[in-house]
């Protein structure tokens, strides 16, 4: 047969079919055609053999396809014929299927503000993740304790130092004004020594004045000095202090950075906000996926449920109806749907007419040339039942 189909696709052996016309008939021409010639012969009973199959196959397909769509219907007549308690059974898992899915559809749909390679990685450390968040914070909030601490030791300091120098200066203007203060006397009591002795004056006032005066200035510098310097010695001591201090406090500091560097470099993190912002994002998310697996365990039980139900009341496809579930709940749907049928099979009905006629003229085309030609009558029997036993036909 499909020797014959490619030996001599380009023949032309029936004309004017026209498949969308039913009462249409179908005229085989012989044209051209040398029914004494054996190739021409067997090539032209191989075609009409072979239409013959192709409708007959085309047949079984279409009426296979018919059952399944008047399966549909009757399907259809039971849901609408059962009682309104069973119906309400149905409806009603039906309903929570239709609501699961919902719920699934919108966590499909929605955006994710975590990729999988994150939501993967914090999941692996979520057991971690509360006390190592919780453990950022507090070192988070010791270095910024820490940063003040070193900033008012600084400032201590340089206050410190400030002061040392005033009273390195206060010591130092003391010293200066005990020399001044010295010379003066000295040259006041030369001068009034002079006086005495060239002159005869009577000066011993003014020696107890210069000497009272001079007395008294140093013993005020001399006062002041000691104060500055015993101040300065306290202040010597509270530096030394105030340096060890924030020596201490500086290595407190480096310790809590690179603790803080490790626990970045742990969790993946630039600081504990952004961490804490994974840890919400990813609580949410895991809540989201917990859901989303309870709603796909309820679908599918809701899924399951129904399939039973419709097979206890004697539907024949349980699982088309799975799919069908707004025709289910809404009637107009439903009317839709088998208005839909109902034009399925009337187009199957047309299809298979529509072959079986094809099929009809080819085996009387067969016949007809089995009677025109009756010294071959014999070989074409021959053929046709080669055909119908070996599906094909090969040439004498």
């Amino acid at each position: 047969m499909g020797f014959f189909k490619n030996l001599f696709k380009n023949s032309k052996i029936w004309e004017d079919v026209d498949y969308g016309d039913e009462d249409e008939e179908i005229i085989y021409s012989r044209d051209g055609i040398d029914f004494h010639d054996q190739v021409q012969r067997t090539r032209y009973i191989a075609e009409c053999l072979e239409q013959i199959k192709e409708g007959t196959t085309e047949i079984d397909r279409l009426r296979a396809e018919y059952e399944r769509v008047t399966s549909y219907l009757k399907d259809m007549e039971e849901i609408e014929a059962l009682p309104d308690s069973e119906r309400a059974e149905i409806n009603s898992v039906a309903r929570q299927l239709v609501n699961y899915e919902e719920d699934l559809e919108k966590f499909r749909s929605r955006k994710s503000p975590l990729t999988d390679e994150q939501f993967a990685s914090l999941r692996r450390r979520e057991k971690e993740i509360p006390s190592g968040l919780e453990k950022i914070k507090e070192n988070e909030r010791m270095a910024v304790l820490i940063r003040k601490d070193l900033r008012r030791l600084d400032g201590e300091r340089k206050a410190l130092a400030f002061r040392e120098n005033e009273l390195n200066e206060t010591m130092e203007n003391m010293r200066g004004m005990a020399v001044i203060f010295t010379v003066a006397a000295a040259a006041l009591l030369t001068i009034l020594a002079v006086m005495q002795f060239s002159f005869d004056m009577e000066v011993y006032i003014g020696y107890f004045l210069t000497i009272a005066s001079a007395a008294i200035a140093l013993t005020v510098v001399c006062v002041k000095y000691i104060d500055a310097n015993q101040e300065l010695e306290r202040s010597s001591g509270g530096m030394g202090k105030l340096i060890q201090l924030q020596n201490t406090v500086k290595i407190r500091y480096v310790n809590n950075r690179n603790l803080l560097s490790y626990l970045y470099i742990k969790f993946e993190c630039k600081n504990g906000r952004e961490l804490e912002e994974l840890w919400n994002m990813y609580s949410r998310e895991a809540e989201d996926r917990k859901q989303f697996s309870e709603n796909s365990s309820g679908a599918e039980r809701a899924r399951e449920d129904l399939i039973r139900l419709l097979r206890k009341y004697r539907i024949a496809d349980p699982l088309r109806w799975v799919d069908q579930i707004p025709a289910l709940l809404d009637k107009r749907e439903m009317v839709e749907l088998r208005h839909g049928y109902i034009l399925r099979r009337q187009t199957l009905r047309e299809q298979i007419e529509n072959n079986n006629s094809l099929a009809r003229a080819a085996k009387d085309e067969i016949t007809s040339v089995a009677k025109a030609y009756p010294m071959y009558a014999q070989e074409i029997l021959e053929m046709t039942e080669r055909f119908e036993t070996e599906g094909s036909v090969s040439e004498d």
